[in-house]
């Protein structure tokens, strides 16, 4: 990546784990929170990495940044998470460069999602630029590569049709409670957690449950009820967790803590419960299960469930990888006038110079000299000059280095100027 000079670092580089081989524990491990993220974030700058940005879902966790090697970025992840460096080799991926860019457009466009097709992914990327923002650890090359990607996301959900039936996990959990709960309008349903994905399925429940009885709770009551408020439903207190799950029919727990917020000790109902769980890390203990009268999902079952139109969706992926491809060769295009970005505005420097000489040299000449005119018009003319010659080095098919070369000897461009710009 040098020669595009987009970063003083050689290489771009993505490093991560996904769902494909990483099951929901060894996720948890290395998950983040918004604050472990904005520390990963904090300590990339303070040792002078730039264009880091960090992702971290239920499905996946990926940091991508400049660097030497993928290494470092490894071990930023490692170090601002409970996952390790032996456990990452085992079930982790690290790309550079062209694969990674190449894996970057993948997920963005839901090629990668544990259901084909979700399209969640892009949001939460948009979120995780703006962080890098907040913390100043992006570059001018991951704002044009998120921005690439939020247009190859929109042309891909308008132009084709992949996004059809289940694509998320919020709306599976709420298809599984459909087919597998009877009178499901009639049951009591507690939502614990209101985040992002918990404000999904809410959404989901209200939509196609037809459901009014429904109660919210989570950590901070403001925020349940801020959700509440949309949809007319019930909010109650933290501390009433228990009482509501004595009395619910279907938990959904959506929350974000690093360890589990629901155990057997809350259950003491001998009724039937149904308890989904779409945290990562996981927040429902294990031994859950053990008790004769809960059925405990997780979200990576309810993301195996088979859907009717997946098939459709798959037919799909060759129309999908045609625009990345559009896209990613738009990017290129861009990336391809960074290398001679900097003699173009020497260049234009230059010219301004040359022009300003002569103005200056004329105006002794000339009686009623018009300055203003002439400044004018030596901006409109230097502008159509150096815009011919970036013109030409765009397409300059494969000789970009030799007339960069020509028009640094030509005009005598200094290499200390070309360096500052």
């Amino acid at each position: 990546m040098l020669e595009y000079k987009v970063s003083k670092y050689p290489h771009f580089c993505v490093v991560g784990l996904s769902y494909e081989k990483a099951d929901a524990k060894t996720r948890g491990l290395f998950s983040l929170n918004h604050s472990q993220k904005s520390d990963l974030l904090q300590d990339a700058r303070s040792q002078g990495f730039e264009g880091i940005m960090v992702v971290s879902t239920c499905n996946r966790t990926e940091v991508y940044g400049f660097c030497h090697s993928t290494q470092e970025l490894i071990d930023l992840l490692c170090t601002h998470s409970k996952g390790s460096s032996s456990t990452f080799d085992s079930v982790g991926y690290a790309f550079r460069d062209e694969l990674a860019l190449q894996h970057v457009y993948g997920v963005a466009a839901g090629l990668y999602s544990q259901i084909l097709g979700d399209f969640e992914i892009i949001s939460q990327m948009k979120s995780a630029f703006q962080l890098s923002k907040k913390n100043k650890t992006s570059n001018a090359f991951l704002e044009r590569l998120v921005n690439s990607l939020v247009q190859t996301s929109r042309k891909i959900k308008n132009q084709t049709q992949i996004s059809s039936g289940i694509t998320s996990v919020s709306f599976a959990s709420v298809q599984y409670i459909l087919d597998t709960v009877d009178q499901i309008s009639s049951k009591n349903i507690l939502l614990f957690g209101t985040g992002k994905i918990g404000r999904n399925t809410c959404e989901n429940l209200v939509k196609h449950t037809k459901n009014k009885n429904i109660t919210l709770i989570n950590r901070t009551k403001t925020k349940a009820e801020e959700v509440a408020g949309k949809f007319n439903l019930t909010v109650k207190d933290f501390s009433e967790l228990q009482a509501e799950i004595r009395k619910t029919d279907v938990l959904i727990v959506a929350t974000g803590a690093q360890q589990p917020t629901i155990t057997k000790e809350l259950i003491h109902s001998n009724k039937e419960l149904l308890i989904l769980d779409l945290s990562i890390p996981q927040n429902v203990s294990e031994d859950v299960s053990n008790l004769h009268n809960v059925s405990l999902l997780h979200l990576d079952h309810l993301s195996k469930m088979t859907d009717e139109t997946l098939e459709r969706r798959k037919q799909c992926i060759p129309k999908v990888k045609d625009i990345i491809a559009e896209h990613k060769a738009e990017f290129y295009e861009w990336l391809h006038t960074r290398k001679f970005a900097p003699t173009i505005k020497a260049l234009k420097e230059k010219l301004q110079g040359l022009a300003e000489d002569e103005i200056d040299f004329q105006s002794k000449q000339i009686e009623n000299f018009d300055h203003e005119q002439a400044d004018i018009l030596q901006k409109r003319l230097v502008h159509k000059i150096t815009r011919q010659f970036a013109s030409h080095l765009r397409y300059a098919n494969g000789s970009t280095e030799a007339g960069i070369g020509w028009i640094q000897r030509m005009f005598d461009l200094e290499e200390e100027t070309l360096q500052e710009n």
